[in-house]
């Protein structure tokens, strides 16, 4: 099975500038988007089976990747629509 990157500027490239601002102004996006990063990277080395680990715990930790990158991707969409109002 191929793995896919996840980065969230893969994921969101629309978004470039946004990442890149909420990243150095927001402490709460800096803080899911490295614990997004922290997730997908250990995802990566379960699926390389560099690290050992139960299909139950990938999982969980792909239900809360899959739930930090929606709560993401709706930061990044209200600091996309703020300023293109202001």
């Amino acid at each position: 099975m191929p793995i896919e990157n996840h980065s969230l500027l893969n994921e969101f490239p629309e978004y470039k500038e946004q990442i890149h601002d909420l990243k150095i102004h927001d402490n709460h996006f800096r803080r899911l988007f490295d614990e997004y990063h922290f997730l997908t990277n250990e995802i990566e080395n379960i699926e390389k089976e560099i690290v050992l680990a139960s299909t139950m715990e990938e999982e969980e930790f792909k239900k809360r990747r899959l739930h930090l990158k929606d709560t993401l991707h709706d930061m990044l969409r209200k600091a996309k629509a703020a300023e293109e109002t202001a």
